[in-house]
């Protein structure tokens, strides 16, 4: 992708955290293993948060970031990353690939409400 900043929307299903992008072929592409932790802590301050939010997120840092994920390792296809201001730990699945060539050494995030 050549864009600096991407953005997905997720969402709660069925008690889930999940998104779709019909532009890469992902429907409800859910977060796994650590990540959904990080985005309950990441969207607390958020209304309605499980109804949908915006999550915008890139490989370099960007003017109101909210967080730095740190890459620490790569397992079964996916790679794991370390929020260290929380001290938490989630693994990307290989989704990943398809909005980054190679898995970035960080990756910046920022969650904001949706404007409905």
């Amino acid at each position: 992708m050549s864009n600096a900043i991407l953005v997905i929307f997720p969402y709660l299903y069925q008690g889930t955290w999940v998104f779709d992008d019909e532009r890469v072929g992902l429907v409800r592409e859910p977060f796994v293993s650590g990540i959904p932790e990080m985005i309950n802590k990441l969207v607390q301050d958020i209304p309605d948060a499980n109804q949908g939010f915006k999550l915008l997120f890139s490989q370099t840092p960007f003017p109101g970031y909210q967080i730095e994920m740190i890459w620490l390792r790569d397992e079964y296809g996916g790679n794991w990353y370390r929020w260290r201001a929380q001290n938490l730990e989630g693994w990307l699945c290989p989704a990943l690939f398809k909005y980054f060539n190679q898995a970035p050494q960080k990756i910046y995030c920022k969650a904001e409400k949706l404007s409905r």
